[in-house]
């Protein structure tokens, strides 16, 4: 029988999808499963970008331009330009989902065996999107302890070879909610700039910040015209994750014209998400005022649960709908199989992501958990409450395995 490929083997799995087949068991078995693993929202689409489909009246559905509708594309500029970007629509191409926009930036941007220097916990596909292009990953911790903030300007120094290439972010970050601050943002323009690097930007979040925070672009940094590349996404944004469509966004014309051959060689995106995406922009502001605010309130349920909880640790996110707590266990990735296959409470379970997954440095990230706020608030109470009384019962489970294995 053929082998499969070496890139095959080393694929990483998702710590979001992984422990699906447990879930999928405990459904089967009359469990609600509560799935907070997933940043999968359950706000409603909005109408306009709904109707448009619905009244899509092509006879044919045809390929779009490989960098998608030109119609679609003069749009996302005009909305990027009233979030202080200024872009026109040549600097835009339209991808299958963000996903595709970080490939194709990858594949652009970086050679094989390039050094590309990323904040950990970082958004756990960017490690298969990186073995697909041949990047080397290059982790700069961030702690819990510190809400994830940026490490000092000399903690990037120390990483900084002949071979780095670039500098991967995710504002407001995925998995931890983080939201940079200006000076940040101002830190890593040095950085960028006396190193002759790329920054990429993943800035699918930017609707959701909170506590009275903004989001800054690193577009609308000083300098950044040929270094600055931004990952963009409808999926979260206006709550349209089956959609897939995306964009890649840079003044580099350099960059955008090598992405184009990218573009054109898988032919073009998807033309309904399109129709719905270019309708998308004409969501009132009310909406994403809504939204906000419902996020807020899931975001404080959900936080301030999990910290009520005895040897729970969770820093409140800035921004996104994410947070990391460290639970009080050895194996998070094994508590997060035990809960799902052996454990209920009142009827219900609760689904997360391990945190081990969104880390690559070895070791770290096992007691930690992702969660997304993206369920209903009496949903998020309810899984405070079972995590609240699973995890004194997994930690009598686990002495009493424990004993056992002594006695053996």
């Amino acid at each position: 029988m053929p082998f499969i490929s070496n890139k095959g083997f080393a694929m990483p799995e998702s710590p979001i999808r992984k422990l699906v087949p447990y879930a999928e068991s405990a459904t089967a078995a009359g469990i609600e499963v509560i799935h907070l693993n997933i940043g999968q929202p359950d706000i409603e689409t909005p109408e306009v970008a709904l109707n448009a489909i619905k009244n899509f009246d092509q006879k044919v559905i045809e390929y779009s331009h490989s960098a998608g509708f030109l119609s679609y594309r003069k749009g996302l500029a005009n909305y990027y330009r009233n979030n202080d970007i200024n872009v026109d629509h040549n600097d835009i191409i339209v991808t299958n989902g963000g996903s595709e926009a970080i490939i194709f930036a990858m594949m652009t941007c970086f050679n094989p065996e390039d050094e590309v220097i990323v904040p950990e916990p970082f958004y756990a596909n960017y490690n298969g999107f990186a073995l697909e292009a041949g990047v080397i990953l290059r982790p700069i911790t961030t702690y819990l302890r510190d809400s994830y903030a940026l490490p000092p300007i000399e903690k990037f120094g120390e990483l900084i070879n002949n071979r780095t290439r670039g500098i991967i972010i995710c504002n407001p970050g995925n998995p931890t909610g983080y939201l940079y601050t200006k000076e940040e943002l101002d830190t890593l323009r040095k950085i960028v700039l006396d190193n002759d690097l790329f920054l990429l930007a993943d800035e699918v979040y930017r609707e959701f910040c909170y506590d009275d925070r903004s989001h800054h672009s690193i577009l609308s940094l000083d300098g950044m015209e040929n270094h600055a590349i931004i990952v963009d996404s409808v999926s979260k944004r206006y709550s349209m994750c089956g959609a897939r469509v995306g964009a890649l966004v840079s003044k580099n014309k350099d960059v955008m014209a090598a992405a184009m051959k990218f573009a054109q060689a898988r032919l073009s995106p998807p033309t309904l998400g399109q129709v719905a995406g270019e309708a998308a922009l004409n969501t009132p502001e009310t909406y994403f005022e809504d939204v906000k605010e419902e996020y807020l309130e899931r975001r404080d349920i959900l936080v301030d649960g999990l910290n009520s909880i005895d040897g729970v640790t969770c820093p409140k996110p800035g921004g996104a709908f994410y947070a990391m707590a460290e639970l009080p266990v050895e194996s998070a990735d094994n508590f997060c199989q035990w809960i799902l296959n052996d454990y209920s409470y009142q009827g219900s379970t609760v689904m997360m992501a391990p945190g081990e997954g969104f880390y690559a440095s070895p070791e770290l990230g096992k007691n930690e958990v992702r969660l997304a706020y993206v369920l209903e608030k009496h949903k998020l109470s309810k899984a405070v409450e079972v995590l609240r009384n699973a995890l004194p019962e997994y930690t009598k489970v686990m002495a009493a395995r424990a004993s056992e294995a002594i006695n053996v």
